[in-house]
């Protein structure tokens, strides 16, 4: 904990959820925001430590609605604590687990589980994401209000499309009881099976069967049609065709109750990343193409896409040093994710208070209010703050990462955009060497 209070001095502070965009001063106090504004009136009267800001964008800390930590099962792929660290030097302050683990997330003891290991090893704040399905094997509901009473924060069978139509009406009629979103991993299997990358020209090229935009837009429109029959909260996981756009745009429209996110590669890289059967560029669903990112940008900028999220799925340098029809789907996406959005900022694609609004107020709008005044810079919130040099260049060096799965087809890259220091419930838990506390 900050034992003194903390002076951020003139830094560029945005934050989309009180409508903020200013230069000036953020003191933390006691572990919590005590003041905040441009004038002198906004430096506090005791003895405190200054971290000067000139040139940095200060914000709330980022929140992850879409990661994968691997634990319990998998911990060699990633653990709560690496996770975690990666996190925060990607700027999150909150990450929330998908359940695909050994054991899924499916009974409160596994939730208890998470939620222990987080309070003891974890860097930031952790919430756990509970299953649909037992055993996420799509055949009956998990025990939807045993998961609710323990702290899951939404249902999903991520990575295991839910098949049953009637399963996924079930658990959207059983969600309204709890006032928790379902979010779903739209891919129709039948479409999709033996799919490698997306399915057009370069899949040909290589030989590799191809993942049609169908398979996703065919179960999104099937769980936008149940959404209305039961009213409940849906979210879409990681939207990749312009035709989900589409879709998820005409539901809003009729007052579906929908959210939606997009992923960092989905919105700056595309297919042509496969090339040389890069293993590293093989997520799921894939890479798709150009005109599908301008679809996903305009999404965004519109509102129908209402978050980023990261899908950080690490593995095993010898998981994806295999063939590319052996390698598993996967990108480890939280320690590049600003540098990648950035991009889009320079571009003039999307504006910097944009941006940290799909980072910060929107998923803590999904998240709801049960864990405080998340994404927000709000006098006597939590001081989680971000720190971020929005035009200082880096090399991605996956030696580099705190997180055990180095795969991405970022390594090696230039990025402009690098989080400087993130502050959780006011301790640095991240703070690059070159700045200084005086």
């Amino acid at each position: 904990m900050i034992t003194k209070p903390l002076l951020i001095q003139g830094g560029r502070i945005i934050d989309p959820s009180q409508g903020i965009d200013e230069v000036g001063n953020l003191v933390i106090s006691e572990g919590k925001i005590s003041r905040l504004g441009s004038g002198q009136a906004s430096l506090p009267g005791s003895d405190y430590d200054v971290l000067n800001a000139e040139g940095l964008i200060v914000c709330p800390g980022f929140i992850d609605l879409h990661c994968h930590l691997r634990q319990p099962g998998f911990e060699e792929k990633e653990t709560i604590s690496s996770g975690s660290r990666a996190a925060a030097r990607g700027g999150f302050t909150t990450i929330c687990c998908m359940p695909n683990t050994n054991p899924p997330l499916d009974s409160r003891a596994t939730i208890d589980y998470v939620k222990s290991v987080a309070a003891s090893e974890g860097a930031v704040r952790v919430l756990p994401i509970g299953c649909i399905s037992r055993g996420r094997k799509g055949k009956e509901l998990a025990e939807m209000g045993e998961l609710a009473q323990a702290g899951a924060i939404a249902f999903s069978d991520d990575g295991q499309p839910l098949r049953s139509s009637l399963l996924m009406r079930q658990a959207m009629e059983y969600s309204l009881a709890f006032g928790l979103p379902v979010i779903d991993h739209c891919e129709d299997t039948a479409l999709s099976e033996g799919g490698q990358m997306n399915e057009g020209i370069i899949a040909t090229r290589l030989g590799l069967c191809g993942i049609p935009a169908a398979a996703e837009e065919s179960i999104v429109a099937r769980d936008l049609a149940l959404a209305e029959l039961t009213g409940a909260r849906l979210h879409i996981a990681h939207t990749t065709t312009e035709g989900s756009v589409e879709l998820i745009r005409r539901a809003k429209e009729k007052g579906i109750r929908v959210t939606a996110e997009v992923t960092p590669h989905h919105l700056t890289l595309t297919e042509e990343k496969v090339l040389g059967y890069n293993t590293n560029a093989k997520v799921n669903p894939p890479l798709r193409t150009k005109r599908d990112i301008v679809a996903l940008i305009g999404g965004l900028k519109e509102g129908v896409i209402d978050i980023i999220a990261t899908d950080h799925a690490p593995h095993t340098g010898n998981d994806k040093l295999s063939e590319f029809a052996l390698a598993p789907f996967g990108i480890s996406g939280l320690e590049t994710a600003l540098g990648s959005l950035m991009s889009l900022v320079h571009a003039g694609e999307l504006t910097l208070a944009m941006l940290i609004a799909k980072l910060t107020c929107g998923p803590a709008k999904i998240i709801g209010t049960g864990y405080g005044k998340l994404g927000s810079l709000e006098t006597e919130a939590p001081a989680e703050v971000t720190i971020f040099d929005p035009n200082r260049e880096w090399l991605v060096d996956t030696s580099d990462f705190a997180s055990k799965g180095k795969n991405t087809p970022l390594n090696g890259e230039k990025l402009k955009g690098k989080v400087m220091a993130t502050i959780y419930q006011g301790k640095f838990v991240y703070k690059d060497e070159s700045l200084a506390i005086k």
